[in-house]
């Protein structure tokens, strides 16, 4: 077996593990659901459609896969690449064909980023196609990394403690959205979606600038991760055990009730005097 089978063979298992942990701790699969596989083209969501077949072999519960697309007709995007991948795997997918990136372009001046409407416009489309096609689960591609990030730019920007949960229920209540590769960190996709060779799309087509705030959220924990290997996992476990007594918000728990015990065991005896 060559190092590149071993170390693929490695990357593989532990991806597989940490996904089905994840799918499992969070109940993010059930006997009998359809699962939307979002697939954007890049290494992250061909790495969970990956994961998800697997899972889908090995399960002891029966759940159908179908992937979707959205071409968000910008100009550049290679339409024939997905739809060759999906046919060669066997695969069901569709296709969805939106034109946000006009709307984008529309409403974003010149120099701006266009991240923010972008997602918000693909998400609202994704939605709603889960809703039409039956879907019971919408997989999306975050991963751990994606997953921290998220909590320090709403915690910088937001003045608020909240993430990328690895199980959401839209605010109307029609869609679930799931996150199986919320264990997984993106060190070890990027490898993995080297590979397998991944028939990647980047997403630049639009021109767009990277999102300059996640970029320097990105940095700083890279940094971090080179001092103290390891914090950035420990970051994402203490997402996994909250104590709200030991926080400050008044709405998860009543500070305003706290008061002595009175029935608590006194920390020092009384010692009655010898007459």
């Amino acid at each position: 077996m060559s190092h590149l089978s071993v170390t693929q063979n490695k990357l593989q298992k532990r991806l597989r593990r940490l996904t089905a942990e994840a799918v499992t701790d969070y109940g993010m699969i059930e006997d009998g659901d359809k699962v939307m596989v979002c697939l954007s083209g890049g290494k992250d969501s061909y790495t969970l459609l990956d994961m998800l077949l697997h899972l889908q072999k090995v399960a002891p519960i029966r759940f159908e896969l179908v992937a979707v697309n959205l071409d968000q007709k910008q100009p550049g995007f290679p339409g024939e690449v997905l739809p060759a991948y999906l046919e060669r795997l066997g695969v069901p997918f569709h296709i969805l064909e939106r034109d946000t990136y006009s709307i984008v372009k529309d409403k974003i001046p010149e120099g701006k980023t266009t991240c923010s409407l972008c997602s918000r416009l693909r998400r609202g489309n994704l939605y709603n196609f889960a809703d039409e096609i039956g879907a019971t689960r919408m997989a999306l591609g975050h991963h751990r990394d994606d997953i921290v990030e998220t909590f320090f730019l709403n915690m910088f920007h937001g003045g608020n403690l909240k993430a990328m949960p690895p199980k959401l229920r839209s605010d109307d209540g029609r869609n679930v959205v799931i996150r199986p590769l919320a264990y997984c960190n993106e060190r070890d996709i990027e490898a993995y979606a080297r590979l397998q060779e991944f028939p990647i799309i980047p997403c630049n087509l639009c021109g767009s600038q990277e999102n300059l705030q996640r970029k320097v959220v990105k940095e700083m924990l890279n940094n971090w991760e080179r001092e103290a290997p390891g914090r950035v996992e420990s970051i994402f476990r203490s997402l996994r055990h909250v104590h709200p007594s030991q926080l400050a918000d008044t709405r998860l728990f009543d500070f305003a009730s706290l008061k002595v015990d009175d029935d608590a065991t006194p920390r020092f005896l009384k010692v009655q005097s010898v007459q």
